[in-house]
């Protein structure tokens, strides 16, 4: 048996900061929330390099008194607690003692505080678990932390960080959080020298919610709000209009701390139901409060998992607060009418109006208008007609799109490929293979005489007769794997639609650091995107298969499934992107589609055997043999 050692102090501490310390963003998380519970009501956040190189948290809070500078550098030295009976009423962020050790374990640590009863301040280093330096030193009331060369000492750590902007995305997304778990204090956010987010501290969440995420984000979120059996649930949810494509903008806090919970998330899913389309997901900032005894958040490391002890009741809270919004502010959004001060009529009296007399024409005025004579038009004898000379013939021409008009719920979108279009104009189209003679027939030539088209069932289901068989087409499922075959064979050479007016996404820090990864790929795609500032994209022109309403829900959904599969290799991330444009560009089941819009498409699907399945992996149609059905008719 091999024996057992006992580690050395360093060593442990690098085994202990491990736990607590993954990236820049998560020793920002433990340093603001010790400025939090410090009471400061302003703190400012500085990084350089994504916080590799320098991350600098300033507070206006209590400080550290000179003798316990030392001890708040020790594993499992803290203020917050002191007995076991103080884990079951846990009121402040941090609380196990771990985060100032796990940091200097990895990093060079200069920190400077002045308590308020302290007449001079304190200056204390120390660099990768060894003190350097305890001194007198001149700083204002509160606490200022400087990391410098996070892992520079543990290659094994810092080669798995990512790009610096990368990293400067993840501790936005910790600011963003912690500012939206406390209005009532002022954050100042300082990346790579420049100023990105301020806010003001006034104590008012959706101000906070606004100079967070932008004037579009707050406008479509309602207030929320229920109390009942000891809970209390309060913040903002979005209009079922402004849903999304996932969930990366929910945010729950409990006691103003940010945490994850499955039951949240479900409670907020059951309260919209019926509200919204299936697939899509509200928006939510969300504090529940909570008697802490109630609660256990020392679950995991960074204290975002908890244990409730009553889950229902927190359900039940965040449902009815959900219920409640949307019973109250959930109206349809009204047109103002927009009246200027250039159509208004003057406002005179009518008698100070003065009226204009037009001016009396002179006398034999016609007379002075001198007149051309009018010269005749030579004679035609005959008008020659020249026959056409040639037409002609376009093989395997590019799916055409077309829109049957009229009410909203006859609008549809189908495709058709054409197998020959006769041009008599001498205009050609480009990039298309012409051919003045008929080629050689095909070997899967669809077979005019043996098709018959026998309808629609559900406003989803084309039915018809086809060799013999019974054929029930999914509209949906054809079309959309029709659409993602043609984006792949066009990988690169597509011609993308310029939107008249761009389009603004507002993302998560995570989902707008993947986009901002893979603008190339969404380039090759289709699509024009780039940093718009602030977690914001800008979108200025998108694959013509797409409406510029739709652009919004793909960029969401895109980014999110960045976020959630990174590990993606770039032709599969691609392929994605050819899946989500092919799924929203394709004609719905249940809108309406003519009789020659079946017919059409039917037959191009019928001459494609290679499609069986649409990219999600559902069949696009099924058979039925005549003998099957007279089988299930008892005929035979």
């Amino acid at each position: 048996m091999a024996k057992i050692n006992i580690l050395p102090k360093h060593l442990a501490e690098l085994i202990a900061a491990g736990e607590v310390v993954e990236r820049p963003a998560s020793v920002v998380k433990e340093l603001l929330e010790n400025s939090i519970d410090s009471g400061a009501d302003s703190i400012t956040v500085e990084i350089k390099n994504g916080g590799i190189s320098y991350i600098r948290i300033t507070d206006n809070g209590c400080g550290i008194l000179r003798e316990d500078i030392r001890n708040a550098f020790v594993s499992h030295a803290t203020s917050k607690i002191s007995t076991s009976d103080d884990l079951e009423s846990i009121f402040t962020l941090g609380f196990r003692g771990e985060a100032l050790a796990s940091v200097s374990a990895v990093a060079e640590v200069d920190v400077m505080t002045c308590a308020a009863e302290d007449e001079i301040g304190t200056r204390y280093v120390i660099e990768y678990g060894e003190e350097i330096l305890l001194d007198d030193a001149g700083c204002p009331k509160g606490t200022t932390i400087i990391v410098r060369d996070l892992f520079r000492k543990t290659p094994a750590r810092m080669k798995f960080l990512k790009k610096d902007v990368t990293e400067a995305n993840a501790v936005a997304g910790v600011v963003d959080r912690i500012a939206l778990s406390h209005p009532e204090i002022s954050f100042r956010f300082i990346r790579e020298g420049k100023q990105v987010l301020v806010t003001s501290g006034n104590g008012d969440l959706l101000t906070c919610i606004r100079e967070i995420f932008g004037k579009d984000f707050s406008s479509d979120l309602i207030p929320a709000e229920y109390s009942g059996n000891g809970i209390e649930v309060s913040g903002y949810v979005s209009r079922p209009v402004a849903s999304r494509p996932n969930r990366n903008m929910q945010f729950f806090f409990l006691n103003n701390r940010l945490i994850k919970t499955v039951t949240g998330t479900a409670a907020l899913s059951e309260g919209y139901k019926n509200s919204i389309m299936v697939g899509k997901f509200p928006s939510c900032v969300l504090n529940i409060k909570i008697n802490p005894s109630l609660v256990d958040v020392n679950v995991h490391p960074a204290k975002t998992e908890v244990r409730f002890s009553d889950e229902k009741a927190v359900f039940n809270a965040v449902f009815y607060a959900c219920k409640n919004a949307l019973s109250r502010g959930d109206t349809p959004k009204k047109v103002s009418r927009i009246v200027t001060d250039f159509y208004k009529e003057p406002e005179k009296p009518a008698e100070q109006l003065k009226i204009v007399q037009p001016p009396k024409p002179a006398e034999n005025f016609w007379q002075h208008i001198p007149v051309k004579p009018v010269e005749a038009a030579p004679a035609v004898s005959k008008i020659e007609v020249k026959p056409v000379e040639q037409v002609t013939v376009i093989k395997n021409a590019e799916p055409l799109r077309f829109v049957v008009a009229g009410s909203p719920e006859r609008e549809t979108v189908a495709e058709e490929k054409t197998e020959d279009i006769l041009l008599k104009s001498p205009s050609v189209p480009t990039k298309q293979e012409i051919v003045t003679e008929p080629s050689e027939p095909s070997k899967n030539n669809f077979e005019e005489e043996e098709f018959h088209l026998i309808g629609e069932a559900f406003r989803t289901y084309i039915m018809c007769e086809y060799k013999g068989k019974m054929v029930i087409i999914d509209k949906h499922a054809a079309h959309e794997r029709i659409i993602y075959e043609k984006l792949r064979r066009e990988n690169g050479e597509r011609t993308p639609q310029l939107l008249l007016l761009p389009v603004t996404v507002t993302l998560s820090k995570e989902e707008y650091s993947a986009i901002l990864d893979n603008l190339t790929l969404l380039n090759d795609a289709g699509f024009d995107a780039e940093d718009f500032g602030n977690g914001c994209v800008i979108v200025r022109e998108c694959p013509m298969e797409i409406s510029a309403d739709d652009v919004q829900d793909v960029i969401c959904e895109i980014a999110g499934r960045f976020v959630e599969k990174k590990q993606d290799v770039t032709f599969e991330k691609l392929d994605w992107i050819f899946h989500s444009v092919a799924c929203r560009s394709a004609i719905k089941a249940g809108n309406f589609t003519s009789r020659l819009e079946m017919e059409k498409f039917a037959k191009q699907l019928l001459s494609m055997p290679d499609i069986r399945y649409c990219p999600h992996g559902r069949p696009v149609l099924i058979e039925m043999t005549k003998r099957e059905l007279e089988k299930n008719f008892g005929r035979i």
